[in-house]
């Protein structure tokens, strides 16, 4: 098990263990947030949710990635990492006491939309800053092992912390009164990881003194430069190209598949009771949840004995063609398992995008083309969360949608092939991270 012997290993490190602790501790608080805000939109009582409601809510959560992550390294590299990683929990506690009156005191829903985005564009510097600290606390012959699991790991945290979030509904209750004290109680976790954070002396994280370093002015307007040289790069690597489009149109039938399942649970599965509805959805989330961290193992075990581009394929035409087999009935039990089957091909197709990306493109390109990446993740499924809302009936049951995702999953599949060069010998397939 790769992923363990590597989590191990660079537990070892003290300074790795009090970032990571950081990470987890944040991701954690995350994940209840996360579940705060997809209860409030979907599954609070008083809420009559519509398919351009849940594409609002998903606006929410995705956005302020799509849109600050190209810009937030500008800032990254010119303040102190560590002092980001215990100011930010602090401002963005703020931000969650003020969201929670909001709720409570029964304010308009946009109000809190906009309190929520603030919390989560506080959450993308601190993000950041955990990404870009790693390399201080880590041997650089550890970097890869430490950049594998990092990230899979705080994931699962944010799945943990959705369950806690679960938990703690039942405890306070389905009002907006409950969504207020959950986004309490994840502003107090969060607090926790700039304790955590103080822990690690004050220049320990970086950013390193650089005379040469342009002002923060100039840095911006290099930022949009730099999306055009990379995108004007990556088009000349026809793997890489063809790598974000299989990660891109993932993302986009994802979308669609996860507001219907959400409106699906609502009302149709539920029968339009709400705490029926989240306590069914919570085991979609879960078996997602084990699909994502299962390709954390079976990615780099099936890409050891295939190449790379046939496994992609191999994930999306299996994702099409299940999502259809398992869905079609409109069952319960056919979306349990068909949560698990997204989870662990999305998870793949993206471990491999990673991959791809990092061994085709130039070095001097790779954080222009992951800003691109970045933007083309989260924007892609908040696009098609806003089309499903063209579409979707008000109880979610759809043949249509059903049929584009399950279409759209085996031309992705069939494009990808037929993107990949022909005619050359297999190359060995690096190490695949399990980011």
């Amino acid at each position: 098990m790769s992923f363990v012997a590597d989590l191990r290993a660079v537990l070892r490190g003290r300074d790795f263990r009090r970032l990571f602790g950081t990470r987890l501790v944040s991701q954690f608080s995350d994940g209840i947030f996360q579940f705060a805000v997809y209860g409030y939109a979907f599954f609070t009582p008083e809420n009559q949710t519509s398919a351009a409601e849940a594409a609002a809510a998903f606006a929410v959560l995705l956005l302020p990635y799509s849109i600050l992550g190209p810009f937030v390294g500008v800032f990254i590299d010119r303040w102190s990492r560590r002092q980001i990683l215990v100011i930010g929990p602090l401002v963005r506690g703020g931000l969650l006491a003020l969201a929670a009156v909001l709720v409570a005191t029964g304010a308009p829903d946009a109000y809190f939309y906009i309190a929520a985005l603030g919390v989560l564009g506080v959450n993308r510097f601190f993000l950041a800053a955990l990404g870009a600290s790693l390399p201080h606390v880590v041997p650089a012959d550890r970097l890869m092992m430490a950049n594998s699991v990092t990230p899979t790991s705080g994931t699962v945290a944010t799945f943990v912390g959705a369950g806690a979030g679960y938990l703690l509904r039942l405890l306070f209750g389905p009002t907006a009164q409950g969504t207020a004290m959950l986004l309490v109680v994840s502003g107090a976790v969060f607090g926790l990881s700039a304790l955590v954070a103080l822990t690690m002396e004050r220049s320990l994280l970086g950013p390193s003194y650089d005379p040469n370093r342009p002002q923060a002015r100039e840095a911006l307007r290099n930022v949009l430069s730099g999306l055009v040289d990379g995108a004007r790069h990556v088009t000349h690597r026809r793997t890489a190209v063809a790598a974000l489009g299989s990660m891109a149109a993932h993302r986009f039938m994802y979308g669609i598949s996860l507001v219907m399942t959400a409106i699906l649970y609502r009302f149709y599965f539920s029968q339009g009771d709400a705490e029926v509805g989240l306590m069914q959805l919570s085991g979609v989330v879960a078996t997602s949840g084990v699909g994502y961290f299962s390709a954390a193992f079976v990615t780099p075990w099936a890409t050891a004995r295939m190449r790379i581009e046939t496994w992609v394929t191999t994930m999306l035409a299996s994702a099409g063609i299940l999502q259809f087999l398992l869905c079609f009935p409109f069952q319960e039990w056919g979306f349990l398992i068909g949560g698990f089957v997204l989870g662990l091909a999305g998870q793949s197709v993206k471990i491999c995008a990673d991959t791809v990306v990092q061994r085709d493109v130039e070095d001097a390109y790779l954080g222009r083309v992951f800003s691109i990446y970045d933007m083309l993740f989260n924007g892609m499924t908040v696009a098609a969360a806003a089309v499903s809302g063209l579409f979707l009936p008000a109880d979610g049951k759809s043949y249509l949608a059903l049929g584009i995702v399950t279409v759209g999953y085996l031309v992705a599949a069939a494009v990808y092939r037929l993107a990949m060069p022909t005619g050359e010998r297999p190359r060995p397939n690096r190490a695949v991270h399990t980011s």
